[in-house]
């Protein structure tokens, strides 16, 4: 048997007319660029995120350096984040001329210790930027707490937890800014690139509209330097149909997560842990084993897909050895990318498939 990671094409040939009419609708209308999808996209959000604005932008990455711009991020400032998740949280504070301060993670959540942010603030820091790690949102209520002391900005990296709720609030509505991913792979993903930003300031929703188009209003008149951060209309005419089906695909992640986690108990490995205040929406299902690379090759060689996130720490990447970080400076973050693994998750697997994964597991383990 072949058990994908991830299989879009399931997904699609549920909903394909409904999807196919939306594309056909843009074609018509030949409007490509933001226009009216664009916008009804944007008012469903508000509506689906409990959000006052959501400003519809060209990626995950683009949504995130459009929320640091935002915010006054600039040359020399210093951004609190984690080392621990995908490049593009880290890379964005770069690209702005501003050093990315890591602070380790927590061991079981994998998002970032909250404990570790206070000692890492300075007279450079300007804002923290946490991320909610595999769909589980990070420990806000804290770091609000040190961002009003401190008087710090937070921006939450909310690309992989669309639909997360932390005590009752949203994902992405918890801080000043929050910033979403429609890259295909995520639980709402569209048929290309595409993100969004949203906040509740009505300020700093209205810079970010014009960052997003050169920095120009009206057309052709520029107050600041922005970057092209459009979405585009296929994709928001895509992601409105989608957006219909999204909660009922969240409850089927955690129905599939429920099903892992009470036939893999037991077993020498780590399984996700849920903060009873949260409610997770499984992006990715991550067990943590120190015999990873062998469970890995081993599932592989069943027809098993995993996939490890992420297998080097950002501290240690070669792009950041400027920064001075070394091999154990976060030891819980290098951990994590020596033993976490995700397994096959995704709405439609049956659980046939599920049962062929926790039957391989239990006969790797019944090994050593």
């Amino acid at each position: 048997m072949k058990v994908p990671s991830l299989d879009l094409k399931r997904q699609y040939k549920s909903i394909q007319e409904e999807i196919n009419k939306a594309v056909l609708e843009v074609l018509a209308s030949q409007s490509f660029v933001l226009g009216p999808f664009v916008e009804s996209f944007e008012h469903s959000m508000v509506k689906f995120c409990h959000s006052k604005h959501a400003i519809g932008v060209s990626s995950g990455t683009d949504a995130i350096l459009l929320a640091l711009m935002a915010c006054g991020v600039k040359n020399g400032d210093e951004v609190i984040t984690t080392p621990f998740t995908f490049f593009a949280t880290a890379g964005s504070i770069a690209r702005l001329g501003a050093v990315p301060v890591f602070v380790d993670i927590d061991r079981f959540t994998y998002n970032i210790d909250v404990n570790k942010i206070a000692p890492a603030i300075n007279k450079r820091t300007k804002a923290i930027l946490p991320v909610h790690l595999y769909g589980q949102c990070a420990e806000m209520d804290a770091i609000l707490d040190i961002a009003r002391a401190n008087k710090l900005m937070v921006i939450e990296d909310a690309a992989q937890a669309i639909g997360s709720i932390y005590k009752g609030q949203n994902a992405g509505t918890i801080g000043n800014i929050g910033c979403f991913s429609f890259y295909p792979s995520k639980n709402l993903g569209g048929y290309g690139d595409g993100g969004l930003v949203t906040t509740s300031s009505s300020e700093l929703a209205e810079f970010i509209k014009i960052l997003r188009v050169h920095g120009s209003k009206p057309k052709y008149y520029h107050s600041h330097i922005g970057i092209n951060g459009r979405l585009d209309a296929i994709q928001a005419a895509i992601l409105s149909v989608k957006l219909k089906y999204l909660n009922g695909w969240s409850e089927k992640r955690r129905l599939i997560a429920s099903y892992y986690s009470e036939h893999l108990k037991g077993l020498p490995i780590r399984l996700p842990k849920i903060e009873s205040y949260n409610i997770h929406i499984f992006h990715q299902y991550v067990i943590a084993t120190s015999h990873r690379d062998e469970l890995m090759k081993y599932l592989g060689q069943q027809g098993i897909e995993t996939v490890i996130y992420y297998p080097l720490s950002l501290h240690l990447q070669k792009c950041f050895e400027h920064l001075g970080y070394k091999k154990g400076d976060f030891p819980e973050s290098e951990k994590a990318s020596n033993e976490t693994l995700a397994l096959p998750i995704f709405p439609e697997i049956t659980q046939k498939e599920q049962d062929y994964v926790i039957d391989h597991i239990n006969n790797f383990f019944s090994r050593l």
